[in-house]
């Protein structure tokens, strides 16, 4: 019975631990994204000066690409438009996390996250010292958690003890 204990509370201050790091993951998510935005930003921006050099408006130049015979400019074409799509859809989920309060960003971030700027954060996670109150909320929130989960999962053994103890 120590032992069962002793391993819950060991498995919720573990779990405890890896949730109270979501909100600096969460950090450091969005300070890759806004890299990731003011990347995008550039790339459009620079098609955008391209497009102005020749006289053409953003939708001529890509129209013109695409109707290039040549299926390397139409490609480019195509890039252009996933750039310029992902670009809008950065921007957009940096604005709701921007006006999102503190526990709403982990979710937000978690509903709406970008595989590549995900990566980008995990490869370059540092693990912080949870001193916010969403840090020290979430790291809470996993020791309980892990800690009941732990116990749930022992308690068909502790009745089959008790059966068998004749309690």
């Amino acid at each position: 019975m120590l032992l069962a204990r002793s391993i819950s509370l060991a498995v919720g201050l573990l779990i405890g631990v890896g949730a109270s790091q979501l909100p600096e993951y969460a950090q450091q998510y969005r300070q890759r994204l806004g890299g990731a935005v003011d990347e995008l930003r550039n790339v459009v921006a620079t098609f955008d000066a391209d497009s102005l050099r020749a006289g053409l408006s953003r939708a001529a130049g890509m129209e013109r690409l695409r109707g290039d015979p040549d299926a390397f400019v139409q490609g480019r074409a195509q890039q252009m438009d996933a750039n310029i799509a992902r670009m809008e859809r950065l921007q957009s989920q940096q604005q709701a996390l921007a006006s999102a309060g503190p526990f709403s960003r982990i979710a937000l971030m978690l509903r709406q996250f970008d595989p590549a700027v995900a990566r980008g954060a995990y490869a370059a996670f540092e693990p912080g010292l949870p001193v916010s109150s969403e840090g020290f909320f979430a790291g809470f929130l996993g020791f309980l958690g892990g800690g009941l989960v732990f116990h749930g999962l022992g308690t068909p053994f502790r009745r089959k003890k008790r059966v068998a103890a004749g309690l």
